[in-house]
Protein backbone atom coordinates (compact mmCIF):
# COMPACT_ATOMS: atom_id res chain seq x y z
CA UNK A 1 0.00 0.00 0.00
CA UNK A 2 1.28 3.30 -0.77
CA UNK A 3 2.67 5.46 2.14
CA UNK A 4 0.72 8.25 2.88
CA UNK A 5 1.71 11.67 1.48
CA UNK A 6 3.89 13.78 3.80
CA UNK A 7 1.98 17.20 2.34
CA UNK A 8 -1.27 16.05 4.25
CA UNK A 9 0.52 15.54 8.05
CA UNK A 10 0.47 18.43 9.67
CA UNK A 11 2.82 18.87 12.90
CA UNK A 12 2.30 20.24 16.41
CA UNK A 13 4.03 23.40 14.90
CA UNK A 14 2.07 23.80 12.12
CA UNK A 15 -1.45 23.67 14.60
CA UNK A 16 0.01 26.29 16.66
CA UNK A 17 1.08 28.72 13.70
CA UNK A 18 -2.28 28.22 12.47
CA UNK A 19 -3.68 29.26 15.60
CA UNK A 20 -2.05 32.34 15.76
CA UNK A 21 -2.80 33.70 12.57
CA UNK A 22 -6.42 32.70 12.58
CA UNK A 23 -7.18 35.71 14.71
CA UNK A 24 -4.67 37.88 12.43
CA UNK A 25 -7.09 37.08 9.59
CA UNK A 26 -9.86 37.60 11.44
CA UNK A 27 -8.51 41.05 12.15
CA UNK A 28 -7.66 42.23 8.66
CA UNK A 29 -11.14 40.35 7.30
CA UNK A 30 -12.90 43.17 9.76
CA UNK A 31 -11.48 46.30 8.54
CA UNK A 32 -12.30 47.35 4.93
CA UNK A 33 -10.60 49.27 2.54
CA UNK A 34 -12.43 51.05 -0.68
CA UNK A 35 -10.38 52.40 -3.20
CA UNK A 36 -11.71 54.99 -5.74
CA UNK A 37 -10.43 57.39 -8.62
CA UNK A 38 -10.93 60.19 -9.99
CA UNK A 39 -9.37 60.02 -13.16
CA UNK A 40 -5.89 61.32 -12.13
CA UNK A 41 -5.67 60.10 -8.08
CA UNK A 42 -6.84 57.25 -6.11
CA UNK A 43 -8.11 57.73 -3.21
CA UNK A 44 -9.33 55.33 -0.13
CA UNK A 45 -12.04 55.51 2.69
CA UNK A 46 -13.20 53.19 5.32
CA UNK A 47 -16.78 53.44 7.42
CA UNK A 48 -14.89 51.33 10.39
CA UNK A 49 -11.60 53.30 10.93
CA UNK A 50 -11.59 55.62 14.35
CA UNK A 51 -8.16 56.79 15.00
CA UNK A 52 -9.43 59.00 17.41
CA UNK A 53 -9.65 56.63 20.47
CA UNK A 54 -7.47 55.73 23.03
CA UNK A 55 -4.28 57.12 23.98
CA UNK A 56 -4.02 59.74 21.12
CA UNK A 57 -7.99 60.68 22.41
CA UNK A 58 -6.52 61.10 26.49
CA UNK A 59 -3.70 63.04 25.33
CA UNK A 60 -5.64 65.47 23.24
CA UNK A 61 -8.38 66.21 25.63
CA UNK A 62 -5.46 67.16 28.35
CA UNK A 63 -4.34 69.99 25.94
CA UNK A 64 -1.41 68.16 23.85
CA UNK A 65 -1.43 68.62 19.86
CA UNK A 66 -1.06 64.90 18.67
CA UNK A 67 0.59 64.55 14.88
CA UNK A 68 -1.03 61.90 12.80
CA UNK A 69 0.71 60.59 9.87
CA UNK A 70 -0.40 58.20 6.82
CA UNK A 71 1.12 56.49 4.25
CA UNK A 72 -0.50 54.66 0.98
CA UNK A 73 1.59 52.25 -1.00
CA UNK A 74 0.85 50.84 -4.08
CA UNK A 75 2.24 47.19 -4.72
CA UNK A 76 2.89 45.25 -7.76
CA UNK A 77 1.52 41.93 -6.35
CA UNK A 78 -0.23 40.57 -2.95
CA UNK A 79 1.68 43.10 -0.79
CA UNK A 80 5.04 41.75 -1.49
CA UNK A 81 6.56 44.17 -4.00
CA UNK A 82 6.00 48.04 -3.22
CA UNK A 83 5.53 49.97 -5.93
CA UNK A 84 5.12 53.79 -5.18
CA UNK A 85 3.94 55.55 -1.82
CA UNK A 86 2.48 58.38 -0.69
CA UNK A 87 2.36 60.44 2.66
CA UNK A 88 0.35 62.75 4.60
CA UNK A 89 0.81 64.53 8.00
CA UNK A 90 -2.07 65.98 10.45
CA UNK A 91 -1.82 67.73 13.73
CA UNK A 92 -4.50 67.63 15.84
CA UNK A 93 -5.81 69.88 18.56
CA UNK A 94 -8.72 69.57 21.02
CA UNK A 95 -10.99 72.60 22.32
CA UNK A 96 -11.07 72.48 25.47
CA UNK A 97 -13.80 75.04 25.24
CA UNK A 98 -16.23 72.96 23.21
CA UNK A 99 -16.91 69.30 24.31
CA UNK A 100 -15.86 66.97 21.10
CA UNK A 101 -14.67 69.73 18.96
CA UNK A 102 -11.23 69.45 16.81
CA UNK A 103 -8.74 71.34 15.01
CA UNK A 104 -6.62 69.76 11.94
CA UNK A 105 -3.81 71.19 10.36
CA UNK A 106 -1.86 69.45 7.77
CA UNK A 107 1.18 71.38 6.29
CA UNK A 108 1.49 71.52 2.94
CA UNK A 109 1.93 72.91 -0.03
CA UNK A 110 -0.61 73.99 0.07
CA UNK A 111 -1.79 73.57 4.09
CA UNK A 112 -5.23 73.26 5.20
CA UNK A 113 -6.60 73.59 8.02
CA UNK A 114 -10.25 72.29 9.50
CA UNK A 115 -11.47 74.16 12.67
CA UNK A 116 -14.88 73.07 15.21
CA UNK A 117 -15.05 69.32 13.79
CA UNK A 118 -16.77 66.51 15.53
CA UNK A 119 -14.38 63.00 15.57
CA UNK A 120 -16.33 61.47 13.07
CA UNK A 121 -15.91 64.74 11.09
CA UNK A 122 -12.19 65.06 11.88
CA UNK A 123 -11.71 61.16 10.56
CA UNK A 124 -13.60 61.89 7.74
CA UNK A 125 -11.77 65.06 6.62
CA UNK A 126 -8.42 63.32 7.10
CA UNK A 127 -9.35 60.15 5.40
CA UNK A 128 -10.04 62.54 2.39
CA UNK A 129 -7.07 64.01 2.12
CA UNK A 130 -4.85 61.27 2.14
CA UNK A 131 -4.26 59.83 -2.08
CA UNK A 132 -1.81 58.96 -4.20
CA UNK A 133 -1.48 59.66 -7.76
CA UNK A 134 -2.45 57.18 -10.40
CA UNK A 135 0.46 57.66 -12.90
CA UNK A 136 2.15 54.88 -14.93
CA UNK A 137 -1.07 52.33 -13.86
CA UNK A 138 -2.47 50.68 -16.87
CA UNK A 139 -6.23 50.70 -16.56
CA UNK A 140 -6.17 46.50 -16.85
CA UNK A 141 -3.27 45.76 -14.62
CA UNK A 142 -3.36 44.38 -11.13
CA UNK A 143 -2.38 46.08 -8.10
CA UNK A 144 -2.86 46.23 -4.50
CA UNK A 145 -3.18 49.07 -1.68
CA UNK A 146 -2.19 49.61 1.76
CA UNK A 147 -3.03 52.32 4.06
CA UNK A 148 -1.07 52.26 7.27
CA UNK A 149 -1.92 55.58 9.76
CA UNK A 150 -1.05 56.28 13.08
CA UNK A 151 0.35 58.40 15.76
CA UNK A 152 3.88 59.78 16.37
CA UNK A 153 5.15 61.19 19.57
CA UNK A 154 6.96 64.78 19.03
CA UNK A 155 10.30 62.71 20.30
CA UNK A 156 10.20 60.70 17.21
CA UNK A 157 8.60 63.42 14.91
CA UNK A 158 12.11 64.73 13.87
CA UNK A 159 12.94 61.05 12.86
CA UNK A 160 10.08 61.39 11.08
CA UNK A 161 10.33 64.40 8.74
CA UNK A 162 13.02 65.38 6.57
CA UNK A 163 13.82 68.59 4.36
CA UNK A 164 11.47 67.45 1.35
CA UNK A 165 8.73 65.48 3.98
CA UNK A 166 7.81 62.40 5.70
CA UNK A 167 11.00 60.01 5.23
CA UNK A 168 10.91 56.59 4.00
CA UNK A 169 11.46 55.42 7.56
CA UNK A 170 7.94 55.84 8.77
CA UNK A 171 7.23 52.20 9.26
CA UNK A 172 10.02 51.90 11.57
CA UNK A 173 8.53 54.81 13.70
CA UNK A 174 5.46 52.82 13.65
CA UNK A 175 6.96 49.76 15.18
CA UNK A 176 9.27 51.50 17.90
CA UNK A 177 8.51 49.95 21.22
CA UNK A 178 5.66 52.19 23.31
CA UNK A 179 4.65 53.85 20.48
CA UNK A 180 0.79 53.11 19.99
CA UNK A 181 -0.87 50.70 17.30
CA UNK A 182 -0.99 51.58 13.89
CA UNK A 183 -4.05 50.64 11.71
CA UNK A 184 -3.62 49.22 8.63
CA UNK A 185 -6.31 48.74 5.98
CA UNK A 186 -5.80 46.53 2.60
CA UNK A 187 -7.76 46.00 -0.96
CA UNK A 188 -6.87 43.98 -4.10
CA UNK A 189 -5.97 42.99 -6.23
CA UNK A 190 -7.90 45.95 -8.21
CA UNK A 191 -7.68 47.67 -11.72
CA UNK A 192 -8.41 51.14 -12.80
CA UNK A 193 -10.56 50.26 -14.93
CA UNK A 194 -12.72 48.62 -12.20
CA UNK A 195 -12.67 51.18 -9.57
CA UNK A 196 -15.42 53.48 -9.01
CA UNK A 197 -15.36 57.40 -9.51
CA UNK A 198 -14.77 59.88 -7.29
CA UNK A 199 -15.41 63.07 -7.83
CA UNK A 200 -12.86 65.90 -7.55
CA UNK A 201 -8.75 65.50 -7.26
CA UNK A 202 -6.30 65.34 -4.56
Amino acid sequence: MAEPSRGLQISRRGWLLAGLTAPLLRAWAAGSLTVTFDGDNLHVSSPDLHFLSGKPLVRLKEGSTVEFVARITLYRDAWLTPWKHSDARFSLSYDVFEEDRFTVNMPGPPPRRAVNLSAAATEAWCLDKIWIAATGIAPDRQFWVRLDLGNVSQKDLSSVLGETGIRIDLVDVFSKPGEDTPITRQAGPLRLAGLARAPGGG
